[in-house]
């Protein structure tokens, strides 16, 4: 049963306003990494109904990532057929909630989620998978994905310690941010690759020690002049050329961890070529590694690294910079139609910090 609400179509949420029965939502209808070709926008699908332990929030922002095209590409799960929803996480108020879920949130409530289903007007989620906040603010969704891959896999792959040399690639985006900021917090000699002065300027405003245009400057001459000894650990997200390089530019005993391969996922095959035949030498030659970070096996960690990247922006210790897309050609990306458009923002290697939609609500209040 859903607490404190009525069973008719048009419910009244924690302002007064009428719920509607049917919202907007983007849905995969096609399986293409081409984003426009796969997602259709819906206008009149039914906003769902919570079950028992359920919240129905009602989304205010929306991040986007990298891999919502392999996600449209169908690269995660074989087995699931279009149509499905897409979009990884959101903020927004609970508007309505089963009773069991009341015993932890109330109507009103702001929360964060990492589900599919973000890129709706309504999403439900149960409760267990959300995470309250004191306020809906954007700067939390840049924790909820981005900041967690960030601290999971360099807490748990990385070994960071004082004065290990730690290159960033895209070091500007959604979770470079963070890779930059927590490696300073670990007393690293944090460098950071880049596409614009714009961004570099960035970067030396959350600590970046070192920055590479890489536009305007040699990625691989500026390493191996300025870092002959190489650096001790690579967070990558770039593959491709930039994999290869990163892979060269490794100290003895580095460690590279992947993080994704944004080059290649535009490719029908998701990859971008890397000279592979020669990493058996490479590795062995400096005892070097490299790991791969995948958000969802690390799960147990997941709440415990929340917690933590919480406390730290609520403290003023970390800048959860976000990317509304004001400087694109048609400005600020609101409203779900504009998830398009974030997308194409994203692969143009245009935003500084994590990519927000927001999704605006007029609330006609009948109290």
């Amino acid at each position: 049963p859903i607490l404190d609400m009525s069973y008719s179509r048009h419910f009244l949420d924690f302002q007064g306003s009428s719920i509607p029965s049917s919202m907007k939502k983007l849905v995969v209808t096609k399986l293409s990494q081409n984003f426009r070709e796969a997602v259709t926008l819906r206008q009149d699908s039914p906003v769902p109904l919570p079950g028992d332990g359920d919240l129905l929030v009602r989304n205010r922002f929306v991040g986007i990532n990298a891999s919502d095209i392999n996600y449209s590409a169908g690269r995660y799960d074989a087995s699931v057929k279009p149509p499905f929803d897409i979009g990884f996480e959101g903020v927004g108020d609970v508007v309505a909630l089963g009773l069991s879920a009341s015993a932890d949130y109330t109507v009103g409530q702001a929360v964060a989620y990492v589900k599919a289903g973000s890129f709706a007007e309504y999403t439900v989620v149960p409760a267990k998978q959300a995470v309250p906040l004191p306020s809906v603010k954007p700067e939390f969704l840049t924790l909820m994905v981005s900041g967690a891959t960030a601290y999971i896999s360099l807490k748990e792959l990385g070994e960071l310690s004082e004065g290990k040399k730690v290159l960033v690639t895209a070091a500007a985006g959604g979770t470079g941010q963070f890779a930059v900021q927590l490696a300073k917090k670990a007393k690293c000699h944090v460098i950071g690759t880049c596409s614009s002065d714009e961004k570099g300027g960035f970067l030396k405003s959350i600590g970046c020690d070192r920055t590479i245009n890489y536009k305007t400057e040699n990625v691989e001459s500026v390493l191996r002049k300025d870092y002959p000894e190489g650096v001790d650990v690579v967070y990558e997200s770039v593959g491709g050329k930039m994999f290869d390089l990163a892979l060269n530019s490794l100290a003895t005993k580095g460690c590279l961890i992947v993080i994704g391969f944004i080059a290649g996922y535009q490719n029908p095959t998701g990859l971008q070529p890397i000279k592979a035949e020669l990493l058996p030498a490479k590795l062995l030659k400096k005892s070097a590694s490299i790991r791969g970070f995948f958000l969802n096996h690390y799960l147990s960690e997941y709440k415990m690294a929340l917690k933590h990247l919480l406390e730290m922006y609520e403290r003023g210790d970390l800048v959860c910079e976000v990317d509304f897309g004001d400087t694109s050609l048609e400005g600020k990306f609101t409203g779900l139609e504009s998830v398009f458009r974030a997308v194409d923002y994203m692969y143009m290697g245009k935003n500084i910090g994590k990519i927000v939609v927001e999704l605006p609500h007029s609330v006609n209040s009948k109290l």
